[in-house]
């Protein structure tokens, strides 16, 4: 909880900063001949480098909406907090009601795509979790490292929409063996065959 006070109190800094910016709008704009859009976008890289650089991520990769914490966390999920993220934050996969981190959605949907070509089907059981139903789920399955199914609450990947549980019959899943990590996905929890996360390469 100390790690998100830290995190929430250095965004209200930096809106406090953006603000005082944007009140000094009009001068920059007729000193600099720049337009207002122009200044909008240099307040909204100042905001990205600076949420960046309050989670320690000086080595997030992608930028903009796309970048990820040295964790491999959005970092515009962060201050929501693991299973917190607002529905309108997270993209539903076509043809289901699963949601996910944008990016995360549109790789498994080019995946899912790619698997039918191959006449293979994946299914989806889980995707984003909040914190509530990560509760439900550690009370239900016990705790992954105690002999349980389930990471403690508020530490699950599915609660920042980057993994998903699948429903894989064998040849589903010797495809995903053989072709997921292309996509960006990971089979990286042993004893969850069915557990897959997203870690993009660039």
């Amino acid at each position: 909880m100390d790690a998100i006070s830290s995190i929430q109190s250095r965004i209200a800094e930096i809106q406090t900063r953006i603000a005082s910016l944007e009140s000094a709008t009009p001068a920059v704009a007729v000193l600099g001949g720049t337009s207002s859009t122009t200044a909008s976008s240099g307040f909204a890289s100042v905001l990205a480098s600076e949420q960046a650089r309050s989670v320690g991520s000086a080595t997030a990769v992608g930028s903009g909406r796309s970048a990820l914490n040295a964790k491999g966390v959005p970092l515009a999920y962060v201050a929501y907090g693991n299973g917190k993220v607002p529905s309108t934050e997270l993209s539903t996969i076509s043809g289901t009601s699963a949601q996910l981190w944008p990016n995360a959605a549109r790789s498994f949907e080019a995946m899912r795509s790619a698997a039918a070509a191959d006449g293979v089907t994946i299914g989806v059981t889980d995707s984003y979790r909040s914190y509530e139903a990560q509760v439900d789920v550690a009370a239900r399955k016990g705790i992954y490292g105690q002999g349980g199914l389930a990471a403690v609450p508020g530490t699950s990947d599915h609660g920042w929409g980057m993994a998903l549980d699948l429903r894989l019959d064998d040849a589903a899943q010797s495809w995903m063996q053989a072709n997921a990590q292309t996509y960006g996905y990971v089979d990286d929890t042993p004893g969850e065959s069915w557990h897959w996360h997203y870690v993009p390469t660039s």
